[in-house]
């Protein structure tokens, strides 16, 4: 490979390689909300270009510097407006005056007029088609090519004898850097709609999963409160219907806080929660279910002193009723589940929820948690979601792994509260 060919493959990828590094902090900034990059830090890729083009020349022909430069300022100039442009143009008037050369003047006329005409043409060119783009792409950069070398021959240089080989590849290159462009600015304008599009999808079926929620217990309780108003039912069956009203209205009540819960999962109020406390609790209110469902709950746990975490009670207790019904009910022939707690390490806490259900597939496992997701047929999901971000708001995390046929393990890790309290059982 000859040096004019290494240098031009070096300038053409001066001109290429800012418009990745464009799209990947682009990326970035959408996957990891990188405030600091602006709309307007696109300026500093092409001034970046312009730098490279001009520090690796394809060809140099003292006191001439042949080079790509034109494609990141015409480029830049268009897709960002007559401010992004001039100061494409001072970078490079700056960064042409350090070098030197007498054809500096001359070439200086003919970029400032090419870079007024594309600030003139800006405000209509992003509505413009990719095929005029890119007419118009070459149609500027050839004239300001073609004058620049007629300017700089009646200076005494001739360049006419490489100019017109320079003038294709440039007019090539301006074809590839526009096309690459506009292909980067299609996938950020797929990717921002995506994004717009799953959250108003979010918010549609949070909408209707709300409303098919709350509306089943408030049937009910309409439905009861109408046959009050039959005066011939007795005063005993009255209070029946009162009662059955009630826990309707406090069933709507509690899908209310779920839904509050998964909005905001962080404890309003810290508690001291005894983990060993929370769990008998959780299992005692779950022993009709568990001897209903013919399953065995196996606890290998001593009374910790010092097993303690910092949330809210109700809400962790809450997590522990979601998980152990849902691995109930992935028994439907029955079976053991186990709960092993591990208190032993000074900063964590280990809890093994293992069953011997049906378990699930992988795609299933990385969706738990996700709204709407769930496994059963009438299910929701919210369990699970409301589950996840309540663990995740004292500062825990849930790891789950699964064998389909053989079963489920769930694994809780939450902080460890560093205060010693009194001995629990």
């Amino acid at each position: 490979m000859d040096l004019y060919t290494k240098n031009l493959i070096i300038s053409f990828l001066s001109v290429l390689f800012p418009l990745f590094v464009w799209q990947l902090f682009y990326l970035l900034h959408y996957n990891y909300q990188f405030k600091w990059v602006k709309k307007w830090m696109f300026a500093i890729f092409p001034i970046l270009s312009i730098i490279l083009c001009m520090a690796f020349p394809i060809a140099l022909m003292q006191p001439l510097l042949l080079d790509f430069r034109r494609i990141p300022l015409i480029l830049g100039t268009l897709y960002g407006g007559y401010k992004v442009g001039f100061v494409l143009l001072a970078v490079m008037f700056t960064n042409r005056y350090l070098m030197g050369g007498d054809v500096f003047y001359t070439s200086s006329i003919i970029l400032i007029l090419t870079t007024i005409v594309a600030s003139l043409l800006s405000k209509y060119y992003l509505k413009k088609s990719l095929k005029q783009k890119v007419l118009l792409n070459s149609v500027l950069i050839l004239p300001s090519l073609i004058f620049s070398a007629l300017f700089i021959n009646m200076s005494g240089t001739n360049i006419m004898e490489i100019g017109i080989e320079h003038w294709f590849i440039n007019v090539i290159g301006m074809v590839i850097a526009t096309l690459l462009t506009e292909v980067i600015l299609i996938n950020f304008d797929l990717l921002h709609r995506s994004l717009k599009e799953k959250k108003l999808d979010v918010a549609s079926h949070l909408a209707a999963s709300f409303s098919h929620e709350i509306g089943n217990p408030l049937t009910s309780t309409k439905g009861f409160i109408q046959l009050l108003s039959d005066e011939r039912i007795s005063i005993e069956t009255r209070n029946h219907y009162l009662k059955i009203a009630a826990q309707e209205l406090d069933q709507a009540i509690n899908i209310i806080d779920d839904y509050l819960t998964f909005a905001n999962p962080a404890p309003k109020n810290r508690d001291k929660i005894s983990i060993v406390e929370s769990i008998q609790h959780v299992i005692k209110v779950l022993t009709p279910a568990v001897e209903g469902n013919n399953v065995k709950i196996n606890t290998s746990f001593v009374d910790y002193n010092d097993c303690f975490v910092l949330g809210e009670r109700k809400k962790f207790e809450q997590c522990l009723i979601y998980l152990l019904t849902n691995r109930i009910e992935s028994m439907p022939s029955g079976g053991e589940i186990n709960i092993k707690l591990d208190c032993d390490s000074n900063s964590n806490i280990n809890i093994t929820i293992q069953d011997e259900g049906i378990g699930m597939t992988q795609r299933q496992i990385d969706q738990l948690g996700e709204p709407f997701f769930t496994t059963k047929e009438n299910g929701t999901g919210l369990g699970m979601m409301v589950t996840f971000s309540i663990i995740k708001g004292i500062g825990g995390r849930i790891d789950v792994e699964s064998v389909t046929g053989k079963g489920n393990s769930f694994y809780i890790n939450l902080p460890k509260h560093g205060q010693r309290a009194l001995s629990v059982g």
